[in-house]
């Protein structure tokens, strides 16, 4: 068995995308394998500069990718080059390149490295593309089938953020009235964020007062309609009214106590797509209600069912370290997976088709990340494995528990 490191390795930079690429020379004085290189700086820099800078953690969060090294034996001496891609910035990515001169011996042998240079990917990305836009605005100049000053104005208008405006005395963003779709938030602060993260159709409710009728009948004339609400009581409660007076569609929860407010883009982005829609929504929080109105509605001894029910739901929340694998596993793709192998790679997501094959193929497997539920099937292909962790969304048919796999879910220990 074997791993091909072209392809199983290419799913480790996707996380964070990366800015800088550290190249260093190195020579050994004697035969090295590409392994025992790699392994030299994993562990000669292990603890040189802090927790915060430590390799291997800065793979498992996407911030340096995978270590390559280029290399070649002559007369029983090695001449190669060692790659380093970092998402950090130019001052912390600097660090980490001169850490790798402390690095004298690797195994048995003297060694000698000496960074290169540290390049900007970006610049380098930022120079094809203005190369290529040249190209393509040439062509269609050419052909007579755009306007220079058509394709200024486009380019313009998805740069240009927009500034909040007013609809009825409502705080809104520029495109509410023309937008055939329309999204509705809490409160002013809710769509300020929205625009700074280039969302221009949403409209605030104004909190869970009194609902103007000029939302009601923008909303009612609207293609489609999106509530997006904050991730706790008040946010459902605010959907349940707007529900009952207007037109609503769809439904974006933001995540389990957060607010619309103060989420980033990439979670506004992700909350957004993971929109579901309205009448399945309320579905969910009437059976939801339902459920919470027997367990405690007309018991006598409420009091003592609220405390077994609290003290149920104690569960150990999980470290850091697998807290920063929950959140990889909600940039994966529905019920993929990723394997996490011991040098802190990660390989290309993987469908449920070819799970099997994959964990069988694979050596040197720590972990197991799964965006699904996981079931008696995906432990047994994991057994097939040298894994001893498993991260997925919640428990799955036929779970149980196998010895030696440590397994956690994101819906219970987050």
């Amino acid at each position: 068995m074997g791993r091909n490191n072209n392809s199983n390795r290419s799913g480790g930079n996707k996380g964070k995308a990366m800015k800088y690429e550290i190249r260093a020379d190195i020579k050994v004085n004697g035969t090295v394998q590409r392994k025992d290189i790699i392994g030299a700086i994993m562990g000669q820099t292990e603890g040189l500069l802090g927790d915060d800078l430590e390799l291997r953690k800065l793979q498992r969060t996407a911030r340096v990718g995978h270590v390559d090294v280029e290399m070649e034996t002559k007369n029983g001496k090695v001449h190669g080059t060692i790659i380093i891609p970092s998402s950090m910035d130019n001052v912390e990515t600097a660090i980490i390149a001169s850490s790798l001169e402390t690095i004298d011996r690797i195994g048995p042998c003297n060694a000698i490295i000496k960074v290169l240079q540290i390049s900007d990917i970006r610049a380098t990305k930022r120079t094809a593309v203005v190369d290529r836009a040249k190209e393509l605005l040439l062509t269609m100049v050419n052909s007579g089938e755009a306007a220079s000053k058509t394709v200024i104005e486009e380019v313009r208008s998805v740069l240009t953020v927009g500034t909040a405006t007013s609809f009825h005395g409502l705080t809104c963003g520029p495109n509410v009235e023309s937008s055939s779709s329309l999204i509705i938030v809490e409160g002013r602060n809710d769509v300020r964020n929205l625009l700074n993260c280039g969302v221009k159709n949403a409209i605030s409710a104004d909190g869970s007062g009194n609902i103007k009728q000029e939302l009601i009948d923008l909303a009612n004339g609207k293609e489609s309609v999106t509530v997006a609400i904050d991730g706790d009581r008040g946010g459902e409660m605010l959907f349940l009214q707007l529900y009952d007076m207007m037109k609503v569609d769809h439904v974006a929860q933001a995540p389990v106590g957060q607010e619309w407010e103060l989420l980033p883009q990439k979670t506004v982005t992700m909350s957004l797509q993971k929109k579901v829609e309205a009448t399945k929504f309320k579905h969910q929080l009437d059976k939801k209600i339902a459920k919470d109105d027997e367990k405690f509605g007309g018991n006598k001894d409420w009091d003592k069912d609220m405390e077994e029910e609290f003290s149920s739901q104690e569960v150990e929340a999980a470290p850091a370290d697998i807290q920063e694998l929950f959140d990889k596993v909600d940039e994966m793709g529905k019920n993929k997976a990723l394997i996490r192998f011991a040098d802190g790679s990660f390989s290309d997501e993987i469908g449920p088709s070819k799970l099997e094959k994959a964990m069988s193929d694979s050596e040197e497997v720590e972990a197991v990340l799964l965006n699904g539920p996981v079931t008696e099937k995906v432990l047994s292909y994991v057994n097939q494995s040298d894994a001893t962790t498993v991260v997925g969304t919640k428990e799955g048919k036929g779970f149980k528990a196998s010895e030696g796999l440590t397994v956690w879910f994101a819906e219970i220990h987050r």
